[in-house]
């Protein structure tokens, strides 16, 4: 969406809203941006000071890192930033450079979406995951393969100990 700045010659304030279709954006090799994105806020101008806020929200769907069960994680995204016409502003946190009298509202809002969005998510803190050797969910039942795996690499070592096991020196 388009913001022309000429309009806040005759108003202080250019309220906006919208929303976003980013279902063929890639993040961590998956789209999860299957539900719109929906965003509103204004430009206010006082003193010369051009000031975009907003919100933007969304569903991000994911998977537990863990169990890998489905999740939709609700994500949104406060955004207070100064807009400028000086390239030397680009250094500030809170400025966003302005080439002429239009810019894309969204240039702004998905970043501030995007830094939101963490690494990982787990379906609940204690989710004790899948089962390495037969893939079982360690949340809705017990599997036995675990206990009784060796790493084949210390099988070498837990033959040494077989016979010593009766034996205290």
């Amino acid at each position: 969406m388009k913001i022309d700045l000429r309009k806040l010659a005759h108003s202080d304030t250019l309220p906006f809203s919208g929303t976003i279709d980013l279902s063929g954006e890639e993040l961590y090799g998956a789209k999860p941006f299957q539900s719109p994105v929906v965003f509103s806020g204004e430009v206010t101008s006082h003193l010369d000071v051009l000031r975009l806020t907003g919100e933007v929200k969304t569903t991000y769907h994911t998977c537990c890192a863990r169990c890998l069960k489905s999740l939709e994680i609700p994500l949104s995204a406060e955004v207070d930033v100064v807009l400028s016409r000086d390239p030397s502003a680009e250094e500030e946190d809170d400025a966003f450079i302005v080439e002429g009298t239009e810019f894309e509202v969204e240039n702004v809002l998905v970043p501030a979406l995007i830094l939101q969005v963490d690494m990982i998510y787990l379906c609940r803190e204690d989710c004790k995951g899948l089962c390495p050797s037969c893939g079982c969910d360690l949340n809705e039942s017990v599997c036995s393969c675990g206990s009784k795996q060796v790493d084949p690499r210390m099988a070498v070592l837990a033959k040494l100990l077989e016979g010593n096991e009766g034996r205290q020196d």
